[in-house]
């Protein structure tokens, strides 16, 4: 009988003992969470690979030492490690997120847990400690806070600009008629030049309201385009009548050397001629009086080019990588009379990035003059200067099947007159019910749908075809809105490309003629 609880008593210790150095292999291999054991007064008494690659000490530098260690001073010094252990004694575990100290003295943010161990009387023999390091999380976390501040930050101050150029336009309206009213007036000449210098002034503040709000409205994707075909001598032209006031009160000397004809781009005539002329007013305010600017037009491979010179001021190596940006500006000696707001530059680019374009700045650094290139895609089309008409360069590489719908029915006359001159086979409906009957009888490769259709429209009929024909039809928007959520919505529906009416026919005759993976 002894024998056998002697044999038993030597079996349950022999489990306890495998028990016990199973758990610690097992404690001993997991690097990813620091797990260690604190004696009652809460010094630490086991060490595992975890707790080192964490906090940074060996096993034989920590044992023995208080886990008030890991701990910044100022928890240390209000009691909070000895309220955690009470905590922990009283209920049985404690946990929190809070900030560490490794060896080296860095901080990170880690997940404790603390548990009481207690033998089978309920006295309390200790604490066992999980620590899991949640830095990346937490910065994160604060990563995607700041982000969200950042963007309400911008929509409160697209919100500001737009309502303070708003009431800014409520004072100009009357000193504009007040300076129309004092022209009519008997005497009126006696008081030209001051009568100039006002409207000179007037019209500077007109500028810098619309200004702020189109750096508002294209922020919030307000901007729409008309694009046309234009030539880049039109619109040198109009960007120099608008620039010129400033040019010629700073007797500067402007050399223009852009061919009139060859250099052929789609835009919008008016905000083309603004990025120009917002190019020259800012060589022409960034040059001392009396200097030169240059502007040369070009060709480069698919992209027509402009670039805009002077020998002014020049720009710092480390300015010009937020030359761009809203509200930078070089600085200026305090007797330059042209001021701005740092937007004009910006507006620069954002239009241009509108236009499928883009703008660099170069400069040698301060005192050695300014360059600025902007590129834009050129047109693939000609146009004739003596009668107006455009013309198709190329034939198109293979005969397609088409299908337009467009509820005005000129414009789908026309287009599909078009495309038939091109050798194409075009079918027309009108709305989607009769293009949905059409393509019972005939199988289009390419359809070319109005968004703005009655019934059904564009979107709707889009998601149809792709139901119907799959992805054997190449399908093409047609809409007045550009905007980016526009063009996310052709594309959910299922589209392939998102034209701006009014529409370049040549860029839709290239779509209708592209093979689909050059698209």
């Amino acid at each position: 009988m002894i024998k056998r609880e002697s044999e038993g008593r030597a079996d349950a210790e022999e489990k306890l003992r495998v028990s016990e150095t199973s758990f610690r292999l097992l404690v001993d291999s997991i690097r990813d969470y620091a797990i260690f054991m604190l004696d009652p007064a809460g010094c630490v008494a086991s060490w595992n690979p975890g707790a080192q690659r964490f906090k940074g000490y060996r096993a034989d530098e920590i044992i023995g030492r208080h886990f008030s260690t890991f701990y910044p001073a100022d928890d240390v010094a209000s009691g909070k490690c000895e309220r955690e252990l009470e905590i922990a004694s009283e209920t049985g575990r404690f946990e929190e997120e809070g900030w560490r100290v490794r060896k080296d003295g860095s901080r990170f943010w880690a997940n404790v847990v603390i548990s009481s161990i207690r033998d089978s009387e309920q006295r309390l023999v200790g604490f066992a400690k999980v620590t899991r390091d949640l830095t990346e999380r937490r910065r994160a976390e604060e990563e995607r806070a700041q982000l969200v501040a950042a963007e309400q930050t911008n929509r409160t101050k697209d919100e500001f600009l737009a309502m303070l150029s708003h009431e800014l336009r409520n004072p100009l309206a009357p000193i504009v008629t007040a300076l129309q009213l004092m022209k009519m007036r008997p005497g009126a000449d006696e008081l030209a030049k001051e009568r100039q210098i006002i409207e000179r002034q007037v019209q500077h503040m007109v500028r810098l309201v619309d200004d702020l709000l189109d750096v508002s409205r294209i922020s919030q994707g307000k901007i729409e385009l008309a694009m046309h075909p234009l030539q880049l001598a039109d619109v040198v032209s109009s960007a120099v009548d608008l620039a010129r006031p400033l040019i010629e009160l700073r007797r500067h000397q402007l050399e223009v050397d852009v061919p009139r004809s060859g250099l052929c781009f789609s835009g919008d005539a008016v905000r083309m001629a603004q990025v120009v002329a917002n190019l020259l007013t800012n060589a022409a305010k960034y040059t001392d009086p009396g200097g030169h600017i240059g502007i040369m037009g070009s060709r480069e491979g698919d992209d027509v080019l402009l670039r805009v010179e002077d020998d002014g001021l020049g720009i710092a190596s480390e300015l010009l990588p937020r030359i761009f940006d809203p509200f930078v500006q070089a600085p200026r000696a305090v007797d330059r009379s042209a001021g701005g707001l740092g937007i004009g530059l910006t507006l620069v680019r954002s239009l241009l990035q509108l236009h499928g374009g883009s703008v660099r700045a170069y400069s040698d650094g301060p005192g050695c003059g300014s360059t600025f290139v902007m590129r834009v895609p050129a047109e693939l089309t000609a146009v004739d200067r003596r009668s107006g008409s455009r013309i198709l360069t190329r034939e198109p590489a293979k005969r397609r099947r088409v299908l337009v719908v467009d509820d005005n029915a000129d414009a789908a006359l026309l287009l599909a007159e078009l495309l038939s001159t091109r050798g194409h086979d075009v079918r027309v409906a009108h709305d989607g019910v009769e293009a949905l009957n059409v393509i019972s009888q005939f199988t289009p490769d390419v359809a070319v749908l109005d968004i703005g259709l009655p019934i059904m429209d564009g979107h709707e009929l889009a998601r149809r075809l792709r139901e119907l024909l799959a992805r054997r039809c190449r399908l093409i928007a047609l809409t007045g809105y550009g905007r980016a959520e526009d063009r996310h919505r052709s594309r959910a529906a299922g589209f392939d490309a998102h034209l701006v009416k009014p529409v370049n026919p040549a860029q839709i005759v290239r779509l209708v003629e592209t093979s689909s993976n050059q698209l």
